[in-house]
Order: C-alpha cells, then structure tokens, then sequence
C-alpha cells in the first residue's frame, strides 16, 4: 500500500465541498456564544461538551445530530454568524484548504422579529468569509504567486423536514401560516422560499450563493417530491446537490440525478448496497445498481465522500475497510474527500485524506486525480475559464509539494 507522510497530508492542497457550517464551529467560541445569548447547555466547559455531546464515537443518528440544537441556537445572532463564518475559513487555511462550499439551512437561523431575514443571515455570512478570504489573499506569498488563493462558495440547504414546534422561529411562524396545507406541501412550500431567496440575494448582492442542497431525513422525504424546488435552481443558472445515499439506497441517487438535477451527491454511501433497494419494479438489483453505477461514473457527477460521519452514523459499517469508497475508487468514480462538520465528527480534512490513504491503495497518481475533483468539480463562483485557470495553478502547487515530500 502506497504510504503518504502526515507532512504531506497536511501540506497539499485540498478543498471541502460538503461542510456544514453549523456543524464545524470552534467549541470555546460555542461556549462564548451561548454564555452571552443565554443558551443552555449541558456543560460550559470543551471537556464536558466533548464527553456529553460532541464525541469522537455516537450511538445512532440520533446522538450525532443532538449538538445541532445548540450551534443552531447559537447561530441565531447576525455577530455569531460572521464570527463563524470567518473562523471556519480560517481553521480551513490553516491546514492548507483553498477553496470550501460552507452549507447551511438559513430557516434554520431565521427569526425575521429579531432581525434575522433571509438577506441579513446571508449577508453575515458572507462578510465572515469575505474578510478571511482577503486576507488570506492579501498575503506576500500568495500576492507573489507561491501559495494558492483562496475561495469559497455559500451552498443553502433546504430541509426535507420540519414541523410546527421546536426548528426554528422562523418554520414555526411558517408551518402556522400555512394552516390549511398538509405536512409535505408546507415543507416544499418553504423550500421553494428559500431557493428563490437565494437566487435573489445572488443576482442582487452579488453574495456567491452558489448551490443549493436537500438535508435532513432521507427516508419518508424523497428528493423527487423537491422537483419543482430543484428545477427553479435549475433554470437560474445555479448549481445543485442532494443528500442522498446516507441513510436510504440508489432509488434516492437515481432520484436527485433526474429529478433533482444533480451536479454532486452528498455521502452517496447505500450506491452500491442492494439490499437498500425496495422498489417492487426493479426485478434485478444487481443490474439495476451496477447500471447507475456506470452511469454517475460516466456522467462524472461528483460523490462527496464524508468517512468519519458516516462511520458515526451507520454503526453497521463497523470498520473503515469496510466503507464503500472503496467500490467507489474501484468503479473510477468522481469523488471528494470532505469533513461534513468538524466539531460534530471532531475531524479535519487532513484527518480524512489520512484515513482514505491509510486504509485503502491509493496511488500519487489517483490521489491526485481525488485531489483535483476538489477544485475542478467545485461549484466555484466565477466564470468557467477563470475556474480552470485557477485549478490549474492549484494542482501545479499540488505537483510542487509532492516533489518536495518525495512522493511524486
């Protein structure tokens, strides 16, 4: 097995396309933020909040998502989303990640009494990333030439579910509004808010909104029912990608491709499981996933791959070895190696390139390839020739510091 030093790891060039901004904070600037606005907490100390809330090991979904109802709290402050924002991109910097796609619900953090809108929570979160983005940009050795800039995209998530109580300010007043429409009708009726929000804010402020997602539960909330959310994005030029394949099977990959319009997929985990396959119709699931298999490979639509996340939520999996980037590296595919949410999975991206190479045969030459799907596959906030230019100069960076490492 080719062997990577933890040098080089930490010195190449990476990106983040699957990172969830309210899963990623800095625990002593949780601990700050929910001191200041009251938040309740069952600890107030980084040793109690990592023994009873964010550890290194969970027992279901469940458990992982618990912390979610503090960050989020803590999010609903125009101050403490540029705080974070910016302390992301910094944390990202330093371990030599150029370029990342932050995703969020903003109905999530939205209460529009307290001044939480649609437009002052994406404002705030750009001005985080803006200022860590100039400055990082402003440095000698990148201004010189000899160190990457850079760049991040904003993705907004819709939810596939919420209800009347206990999500947000915001989905409460929602959900009450819409008395006389059932369950499924009010949450595609918000989603569909949220997208042409995001399309506005775009168009009008210039913020690089630059995708949408679909998050939540998987199972219950197909993404075909979010056709109308995803063809809307479609048709403005904005990017898409879905959950899809972490909790449920390749129905729900087939579904965000041609229903959704996927450009990426999140997690994509169950793609190659048949047993996940429950649709009555599809008489050969064999053929049926190898199929679509052979199709996201061809298509070249792109896996976000989150190893530690779905290590802690699908405890089937067991061991590393057994986790299905392996079938994905073996079929070729178009993947990144992504975080999901730093605090919640206690990672990096270093920590996870570390544990695809430590566990499976990836030669320089197929790393690289994994590498570059980062940046060249990335929903990157310009024009495409501009795009191209610049993963170029990042991947020729990347050659760089292999030959430094004496890897290439």
């Amino acid at each position: 097995m080719t062997k990577y030093s933890d040098a080089f790891i930490q010195d190449m060039p990476k990106s983040d396309l699957h990172l969830h901004l309210d899963g990623s904070l800095r625990i002593p600037t949780l601990i700050e933020m929910a001191k200041k606005n009251n938040i309740k907490m069952p600890s107030y100390t980084e040793e109690g909040l990592r023994e009873l809330v964010f550890k290194s090991t969970y027992a279901n979904l469940g458990e992982y998502l618990h912390g979610f109802q503090y960050t989020c709290a803590a999010l609903r402050d125009l101050e403490n989303i540029e705080r974070v924002a910016y302390e992301l991109a910094i944390d990202n910097q330093n371990e030599n990640v150029y370029y990342i796609e932050p995703r969020f619900a903003p109905q999530l953090m939205m209460d529009v009494e307290a001044g939480l809108t649609m437009e002052t929570v994406m404002e705030a979160t750009y001005k985080g990333f803006e200022r860590a983005k100039k400055e990082h940009n402003n440095r000698p050795d990148v201004k010189a030439g000899t160190r990457p800039e850079f760049h991040y995209g904003i993705i907004s998530c819709a939810m596939r579910n919420f209800g009347p109580k206990g999500y947000s300010p915001y989905y409460s007043r929602f959900y009450k509004t819409m008395e006389y429409s059932n369950h499924m009708e009010i949450v595609t009726a918000a989603a569909l808010q949220m997208v042409k929000a995001v399309v506005k804010i775009r168009d009008e402020k210039n913020i690089p909104i630059v995708s949408i997602d679909l998050a939540g539960q998987e199972e219950g909330y197909p993404c075909a029912k979010f056709h109308e959310v995803y063809a809307y994005a479609h048709k403005n030029f904005m990017h898409k990608t879905v959950h899809a394949g972490e909790a449920y099977g390749a129905e729900s990959i087939f579904q965000a491709i041609t229903d959704c319009y996927a450009d990426r997929i999140g997690h994509g985990y169950y793609l190659f499981e048949e047993n996940k396959v429950v649709d009555p119709k599809i008489s050969d699931k064999k053929k049926y996933i190898n199929d679509l298999i052979s199709f996201v490979a061809d298509k070249r639509t792109t896996i976000e791959v989150c190893l530690t996340s779905n290590l802690q939520t699908n405890p089937e999996i067991k061991d590393i070895k057994n986790h299905n980037v392996k079938h994905m590296l073996a079929n070729r595919m178009s993947l990144t190696i992504c975080t999901d949410n730093r605090l919640v999975s206690d990672t990096t991206v270093s920590r996870e390139f570390k544990l695809l190479v430590d566990n499976f045969e990836v030669p320089i030459k197929h790393l690289k390839d994994v590498v570059a799907y980062g940046f060249k596959k990335s929903f990157y906030p310009g024009n495409y020739i501009d795009k191209r230019n610049w993963a170029k100069n990042v991947m020729v960076y990347f050659d760089q510091v292999a030959k430094k490492h004496g890897v290439l």
